[in-house]
């Protein structure tokens, strides 16, 4: 019976070849999402900085009882408020570095760096 693609995706990412002659370049191409995560909790971000690639999604998640907001210095992205446990997502595209805070607190303030 022939192994299908994903059956072989998913030896190889196990470290299993399916045969011994089978090498990492055989394998099909797999294009994994860069994700990272960022809490807010006793009325600040953590991490405070950030340092990510470029195409990376970040995901604020507020864990505090009170409302808080993700907004950048330079308003290229923002959130509306975020009560506890809701989350907004940003994906960064562009290298630079993205200074941001709580509209609401501001003495909340934290970075992410793009490369």
């Amino acid at each position: 019976m022939p192994i299908s693609r994903i059956d072989l995706t998913a030896l190889l990412l196990l470290g299993l070849a399916p045969w011994p002659a089978l090498q990492a370049a055989d394998a099909p191409a797999i294009a994994a999402a860069a994700q990272t995560t960022v809490s807010i909790h006793d009325f600040m971000f953590s991490p405070m900085a950030l340092q990510v690639t470029a195409g990376t999604t970040v995901t604020w998640t507020n864990l505090d009882p009170e409302p808080h907001t993700i907004r950048s210095v330079d308003d290229s992205f923002r959130s509306g408020a975020l009560d506890q446990n809701d989350s907004f997502t940003f994906r960064f595209d562009k290298p630079g570095t993205y200074k941001y805070g709580c509209s609401i607190h501001p003495q909340m303030i934290a970075t992410v760096v793009v490369k």
